[in-house]
């Protein structure tokens, strides 16, 4: 082969690449191809770095530790500061019960498929669209994962967004929900916004137990077929969920569920909500019944890790960690530590830096960007006396999502006191 004939080959090699990189960007190609891409990736990295089970308990410090809080950061999930989470006086009416018909089915609004990992985002599009709201899913994720490739956001900055960019609606969240509340719920016209457990098709890493999160949107029910009506945005709208799937996928998020309404229903979710209209009530009856939960069957992992949940909530983290344990011990699924954090907290503050490096690190291998995991890996490394260790990971989860105030907060921090 002559030289000329080769240079062309190298040419059009080059071309051919840089002209699919071009449709590449286009955005209906971008979302079709996205996912597959993302995909190889993560099977990519899993065959070169093999993925097992959520690490067990190291053994505990040999001295007990207090909850003492020295030089921590804020104890509170991401972008909650920046809120209030605590409503008005709980009302001195008792609840009345909202009669329960048969079915419900409220008008649907209308209907966004996700794009790439923007089930949340999307869902509260729905959610808002349903009170007149006219934006979409790409408008809230701008806010809350600015990159496409963020896996995860928290109820807690879905309602950060709700309040602060639809603040002619009210929006609050509650743990320990149950099946009647999401009924009673939707008879009084209010849908309801749940997070949930999902199982993927295909497996992302060899190995791949399939399980991650969703949120599902809720808007109606029947009591003859004991099924939800939820607004998918993975699977279509008006998706039916049977009731015991339904009570299963919530299990694993301690029964968490946001409410968006017009300032007129207050009164209305104040009487179905009851006492636990009173935040504080609120946790301490969920704790109860995760403990409750416990000992009715101790092998129920998710059980021992909402009651981890909530003792965190309430600072109580000799006790959330020793929670945590058992739940690590029974098994959590691989995917548990890209939506959930509060066992970074109980490890944190008991000084458990070995078991937070080694949940955190685990974090990392499946989720290399996930914002929470590189926060609390360098908050490990600090108090391991690396400093400049933790730095990096701040700055990077900055890079990730820089709304991101817990990360900042925590850069500020380390370089004020080294």
């Amino acid at each position: 082969m002559s030289k000329s004939a080769l240079i062309k080959i190298v040419v059009i090699f080059f071309s051919l690449v840089l002209l699919a990189g071009v449709i590449y960007q286009l955005p209906p190609v971008n979302q079709r191809l996205a996912w597959r891409v993302d995909f190889a990736l993560a099977y990519l990295r899993g065959v070169v770095n093999p993925i097992g089970e959520v690490p067990t308990p190291l053994p505990p410090p040999a001295v007990a530790v207090t909850n003492q809080v020295v030089n921590t950061p804020t104890a509170a999930p991401a972008i909650t500061p920046a809120v209030t989470d605590t409503p008005g006086p709980t009302p001195t009416l008792p609840p009345t019960a909202t009669p329960i018909p048969a079915t419900i089915s409220l008008s649907a609004p209308g209907y966004e498929k996700q794009d790439i990992n923007n089930c949340g985002p999307a869902s509260l599009a729905m959610y808002l669209r349903y009170y007149g709201w006219e934006g979409d899913q790409f408008n809230i994720a701008n806010l809350l994962k600015p990159q496409r490739e963020d896996r995860n956001v928290n109820v807690e900055e879905l309602t950060f967004y709700a309040r602060t960019n639809a603040g002619w609606l009210n929006t609050e969240y509650r743990v320990g929900g149950d099946l009647e509340l999401l009924k009673q719920f939707l008879a009084a016209g209010l849908p309801v916004m749940i997070e949930e457990s999902f199982y993927f098709e295909e497996p992302y890493w060899p190995n791949d137990d399939l399980w991650a999160a969703h949120y599902n949107l809720l808007t109606g029910f029947d009591e003859n077929t004991q099924t939800f009506t939820g607004q998918d945005s993975f699977y279509g709208p008006d998706q039916t969920i049977d009731y015991q799937t339904l009570e299963e996928y919530w299990h694993a998020f301690n029964h968490v569920y946001i409410l968006i309404y017009p300032p007129t229903m207050e009164e209305t979710v104040k009487s179905i909500l009851g006492e636990d209209w009173d935040v504080e009530v609120n946790r301490q009856k969920t704790m109860e019944m995760a403990q409750a939960e416990t000992q009715a069957n101790p092998t129920d992992a998710y059980a021992w890790f909402n009651l981890g949940t909530n003792l965190v909530y309430f600072e109580r983290y000799q006790e959330a960690a020793q929670a945590f344990d058992e739940a690590r011990e029974l098994g959590l699924p691989q995917r548990m530590l890209r939506y959930q954090f509060t066992p970074f907290f109980a490890y944190f503050h008991t000084r458990r830096i070995e078991d937070l490096l080694a949940l955190t690190e685990y974090a990392l291998q499946i989720t290399p960007n996930a914002e929470e995991a590189l926060l609390w890996h360098g908050w490990a490394l600090y108090r391991s006396g690396d400093t400049n260790g933790a730095i990096a990971d701040f700055r990077a989860a900055l890079a990730e999502n820089p709304n991101y105030p817990d990360a900042q907060y925590a850069l500020d921090f380390v370089r004020e006191n080294p």
